[in-house]
């Protein structure tokens, strides 16, 4: 049952809202960040693998960069229909089979034995994928008012600083002391430790989840219509928009390519750091992938103290400006050290401390213009923007090697997009997305 504003009066007013607040995070968060945790490691683990997949395939940087590209090629087709029909059908289905069908795609990955495989099996790992991380995110909005956005949506996205502290040096270990295992080689094993995990994650999913505040039995009636209440209010203040109308809002399509530009940024990082730790003399894969832990651990913190601060202050657009700004200080810094492999690694890290915190707190944003239906087609078009930051990032940073044998001009290119993106969210938001989270 949907509450409606008038039910505020019988909300026993013995109840806690933060205590509320914390008991649905601990029961939805940890398995959304263990989700995430793969849905990101099943991203970026093609990083690791390059340099033994481009040996065993013949392939080069560019085609490398190409099959990288064509995972978002498929993620971004599928992204708008895919996040309609999980409003349609409900996040715990979809969302379980979004799980185990990329899962399994993933898995597959070790019968590749062609350029061609290479690049069909990513577009598939990526169109199956589509549509969970802004499923994820409007799921959030169904269960936290916006003044607690900001923290939830930042303990989703540390998955992304997990997967790189703790995959990283996985994935080193997994290259350096399985290759060879059971006749497969290191990156073959890589790929089924990413897969096979999601589809066990998936049924878990189906069980554990539910699809909105008012299924859940464990809460309590008081505990519902309190958090309902003021889930309604919020909708209501903000408007229903239908779902393709929400597609051509101005609004819509600035955040999409502010989003964008911050994924191209995001991608130079998740793609390119454990090459330029290489080329740097990082040593073993073992120690590439402990060192590529520095920008992720980096962005952890960041991450849980930068949430907050915007929580507390609720000038979203702000934040995410600085962190954007510190990510292109970031990757010129890269670019001027790439044969150090000490302050690379420092420069790197923050990288990593900008952009892996200005993700979270950007997808702040959009439940400012959006809701219902309105919502879960325009998150989806805003991820469907950005991740086109996933096919250009790629494709050009490894076309760039091809062309100079350096990756320096690209890291450059990526650090002048950082500083574009901060000045549009400083001076081109409406005053929608400008206004302050925080009650007046």
């Amino acid at each position: 049952m949907t509450m409606t504003a008038s039910a505020i009066g019988h909300v026993d007013t013995r109840i806690s809202e933060h205590l509320v607040i914390r008991k649905i995070a601990w029961r939805l968060m940890p398995l959304i960040i263990v989700c995430y945790f793969f849905a990101f490691f099943d991203r970026v683990n093609i990083s690791f693998a390059k340099a033994a997949l481009q040996a065993d395939l013949g392939l080069s940087n560019t085609a490398y960069g190409l099959g990288a590209s064509l995972f978002v090629v498929g993620y971004v087709l599928l992204e708008v229909p895919s996040n309609m029909l999980l409003y349609r059908f409900g996040a715990r289905r979809w969302i379980a089979r979004i799980m185990i069908s990329w899962g399994i795609a993933t898995a597959a990955m070790v019968f590749v034995r062609g350029e061609w495989q290479f690049y069909s099996l990513r577009f598939v790992i990526g169109a199956m994928e589509a549509g969970f991380a802004p499923g994820i995110l409007y799921y959030l909005t169904l269960w936290f008012p916006k003044s607690h956005r900001g923290r939830m949506t930042s303990v989703f996205f540390l998955a992304t600083a997990f997967s790189g502290i703790i995959g990283a040096p996985i994935s080193g270990l997994i290259l350096n002391y399985l290759n060879g295992v059971h006749g497969l080689a290191g990156w073959q094993w890589l790929f089924v430790a990413g897969g096979l995990p999601c589809v066990a994650l998936g049924l878990v999913v189906l069980f554990r989840f539910d699809d909105g505040i008012e299924q859940a039995k464990w809460l309590s009636d008081d505990e519902r219509r309190l958090i309902s209440v003021q889930l309604d209010r919020q909708k209501s203040e903000i408007g229903e928009h239908p779902a393709w109308r929400s597609l051509l809002m101005p609004g819509v399509l600035l955040l999409g390519f502010i989003y964008f530009l911050i994924q191209v940024a995001s991608y130079g990082l998740n793609f390119w750091a454990p090459d330029l730790i290489k080329a740097a003399g990082g040593g073993s894969a073992a120690a590439i992938g402990f060192l590529t832990a520095a920008p992720y651990f980096c962005g952890a913190i960041s991450m849980l103290v930068v949430g907050r601060m915007s929580d507390a202050s609720g000038e979203r657009p702000k934040f995410v400006a600085a962190l954007i700004l510190a990510a292109g200080f970031g990757f010129f810094a890269s670019g001027a050290f790439d044969k150090d492999v000490v302050t690379l690694v420092g420069a790197l890290a923050v990288l990593g401390a900008g952009v892996v915190a200005a993700i979270p707190i950007f997808w702040t944003l959009p439940p400012k213009i959006l809701t219902g239906a309105g919502a879960a087609s325009g998150i989806a078009l805003i991820n469907t923007l950005g991740q086109i930051g996933g096919i250009v990032s790629p494709l050009m940073v490894g076309s760039v090697k091809d062309w100079t044998g350096s990756t320096t001009p690209a890291l450059y290119v990526i650090g002048g997009l950082c500083v574009l993106c901060a000045i549009l969210l400083l001076t081109a938001l409406p005053r929608d997305l400008k206004a302050s989270d925080l009650p007046n």
